[in-house]
């Protein structure tokens, strides 16, 4: 078992043999699951947590879902050109971030491809015909972070016409450190969160342990196991293995060709850590314009009959 350590240890943040019971709880929220585990004294209080956490993430849901009609993302797909919207500040939170990562890896990443994604059927549209190529350019015609304008003091987020937002690939990890952050705000600093496979590790286990987790191999591949303390640290993941080819070089408007099948990111945050994951599946082999990100991750790609495994030097230094 190969063991990735934090690069520290928060003091104030590790649990002193602390009696607390640990409380699992679960649901549902953007097309998928969430699990949180967190300790605490006060289990019959575990119901009304509950209750916290998925009115958190419904209210995440209503500003940035592509899928919801009236959600603050949709209306700013149809707000009229030449226009500025005010966003709540999840939504300019993770745009801010997007539209970050977007720039750093030269559009490997990229917010703003909601009419590719839903012409290859990945959308609220379902599935739809193979495009051809004429189809692929008209949709890159009207997509790109760079056709958007943010102004970060105000908050608000320029329409030119037609760019539609899709926050598939940074929304659960946010919404994971937003739990978290509410978890934090009624007393419970130490907890696990996972929405949609993308992780928070916050404090520790009541024994002192940190939250471990093991990294999904993809199937049928044999690499020896992974297993992440999370303390203080987020992990996310992107690959086919998880989503099938729904994977999409913004660039050129087609899946990826690398061979990439499964990318793992360990960052400070789960937000940037799922941003992250899609820019490595998307870029590798060539990761130098991630460098000054210093992104520890894991990349598995198939190569003819066989699979490699590469691990990122920062990914390397947090191995024990």
């Amino acid at each position: 078992m190969r063991i990735v350590l934090p690069p520290r240890i928060d003091p104030a943040a590790v649990a002193n043999g602390d009696p607390a019971a640990v409380v699992t709880l679960g649901g549902e929220t953007m097309g998928t699951m969430w699990r949180v585990l967190y300790a605490t004294r006060d289990v019959p209080g575990a119901q009304g947590v509950g209750v916290a956490v998925q009115a958190r993430l419904d209210d995440l849901v209503a500003q940035m879902s592509h899928w919801a009609t009236d959600s603050e993302l949709v209306r700013f797909n149809r707000s009229a050109p030449g226009s500025w919207s005010a966003l709540p500040p999840d939504f300019a939170a993770v745009i801010d971030t997007a539209l970050r990562v977007a720039a750093l890896s030269d559009g490997a990443f990229d917010p703003a491809i909601g009419h590719l994604v839903d012409l290859w059927g990945h959308g609220p549209k379902g599935p739809q015909p193979v495009p051809d190529a004429a189809a692929i350019e008209q949709a890159r015609s009207v997509s790109g972070w760079r056709h958007l304008r943010w102004n970060a003091e105000g908050a608000t987020l320029w329409q030119p016409g037609g760019i539609a937002l899709d926050l598939s690939g940074i929304a659960k990890g946010y919404a994971a450190d937003a739990v978290a952050d509410t978890l934090a705000g009624l007393g419970f600093r130490h907890c696990l969160v996972e929405v949609g496979g993308e992780l928070v590790g916050r404090g520790t286990r009541p024994d002192g342990d940190p939250w471990w987790v093991d990294l999904e191999t993809p199937p049928g591949v044999d690499l020896p196991p992974m297993r992440v303390a999370l303390h203080q640290m987020a992990v996310a993941g992107s690959g086919t293995y998880r989503k099938g080819e729904h994977g999409l070089d913004p660039r050129a408007g087609y899946a990826p060709t690398n061979g990439v099948i499964a990318v793992h990111v360990v960052a400070e945050t789960a937000m940037l850590a799922d941003a992250l994951a899609t820019a490595v599946a998307v870029l590798f082999p060539d990761l130098s314009a991630l460098a000054p990100m210093q992104v520890a991750a894991r990349v598995v790609v198939r190569r003819g009959d066989g699979v490699e495994e590469i691990l990122t030097k920062p990914l390397r230094t947090m191995l024990a």
